[in-house]
């Protein structure tokens, strides 16, 4: 079996051109930005996740398509590994809960959560959690298991189509390895990672991420996304506010909904949980702005947390000081979620490529230079 960690895929010459961090992969290939598609906003310098200090990205992804195997599991640490048990304030949302994200009914309680985040496919959920708690009790050692403990932060999404799901490929090892394997820098998108066998309106979907750069009163913060896309059908589908999917009607799949969405928003700015799940919210109309009405059967869980205010390691301080942000301070703050959301969907459809799967299902990947033709 083929398994890989964090790289991105070979490209066509056509697409190997120069540009920024911003408009092409690591490859050479060209990101939404790279098709002169006019996403709004200022994105940060590599416009993703990781242009929020501190935050890191591993993925490794189980690639035998032939033999019906597709798929992998994505980390995102939202500080190094040695910070791990300082408490990372956060919120969560539930836009529709046809799925599952672990530990959050801890985040609606306290605020908090603690160690990696993992995102995988539906049936691995089980294997990530317990490997990232041991990952936990191996990297902090005795401290775990007596005064305190862990609850892993860990979402999934269908992929069953192109996927042999049923066959448990995802082992703890594979787990272990994205969480040691995660690095700042660039993150690579398409079929990489937890999103390896996942699909977005009908075309080949996963992983994808964007950032920006939000101006408030007291400076400059970013907000970044990541998400794990595999939702919506191709009539929905609307790119820089242009309907396409009744012009894109190649390689049609289904008739209805039967994906999900998981949404991780990342920030640098002091916020309280409360403003943390505020900022979660709006991934729902980031991804609204894609065409989803967040269907039926779509998981559609969003999770935004703030690398800002850590009170230190583990157990809490007898009292705690936070600062935030102003809410009447928090609207660019918004706004770059829904469009770092919104471009972090493109970005995966784009850099995907097609694939043949399980039972030699083919799905085809959206062609950047046809929507850069259509949107004008």
């Amino acid at each position: 079996m083929e398994m890989h960690s964090d790289t991105s895929k070979p490209t066509s010459s056509s697409d190997a051109t120069s540009g920024t961090p911003a408009t092409h992969a690591p490859s050479g290939r060209r990101r939404a930005r790279g098709f002169g598609l006019p996403l709004p906003g200022r994105p940060g310098p590599l416009n993703a996740i990781t242009d929020v200090a501190g935050v890191r990205v591993g993925q490794t992804t189980l690639a035998m398509p032939e033999q019906g195997i597709l798929t992998g599991v994505t980390a995102l640490l939202p500080r190094p590994p040695e910070a791990l048990l300082e408490p990372i304030w956060a919120g969560a949302f539930s836009m529709n809960g046809n799925g599952e994200m672990t530990g959050v009914h801890w985040i609606h309680e306290a605020g908090w959560f603690t160690g990696p985040i993992t995102l995988t496919n539906t049936l691995s959920l089980g294997i990530a959690h317990h490997a990232t708690a041991r990952w936990m009790c191996r990297t902090f050692g005795p401290v775990i298991g007596e005064d305190l403990w862990v609850l892993p932060v860990v979402a999934e999404t269908y992929d069953g189509y192109l996927n042999d799901i049923s066959g448990f490929h995802v082992t703890e090892a594979h787990v272990q390895a994205a969480i040691d394997g995660a690095k700042g820098g660039p993150v690579a998108e398409g079929s990489v990672g937890g999103g390896a066998g996942m699909i977005c309106y009908e075309y080949k979907g996963g992983t994808g991420t964007a950032s920006r750069i939000a101006t408030t009163p007291t400076g400059d913060f970013t907000v970044g996304a990541l998400v794990q896309a595999n939702h919506g059908v191709r009539p929905w589908l609307t790119i820089c506010g242009r309907r396409l999917g009744d012009t894109l009607t190649d390689s049609l799949l289904w008739s209805r909904e039967r994906g999900s969405i998981i949404v991780v928003l990342a920030t640098d700015a002091p916020l309280l949980p409360t403003q943390m799940q505020r900022l979660a919210k709006r991934a729902a109309i980031g991804i609204g702005r894609g065409g989803t009405p967040s269907g039926n059967n779509s998981g559609d869980i969003f999770l935004a947390f703030t690398t800002a205010n850590s009170p230190g390691r583990l157990p809490e301080p007898p009292r705690l000081t936070l600062e935030a942000l102003s809410n009447d301070d928090l609207d660019p703050l918004f706004l770059a979620a829904v469009e770092s959301v919104e471009e972090a969907v493109l970005k995966a459809m784009l850099a995907a490529d097609p694939v043949t799967g399980k039972h030699g299902r083919h799905v085809a990947a959206l062609d950047g230079a046809r929507v850069a033709e259509l949107v004008g």
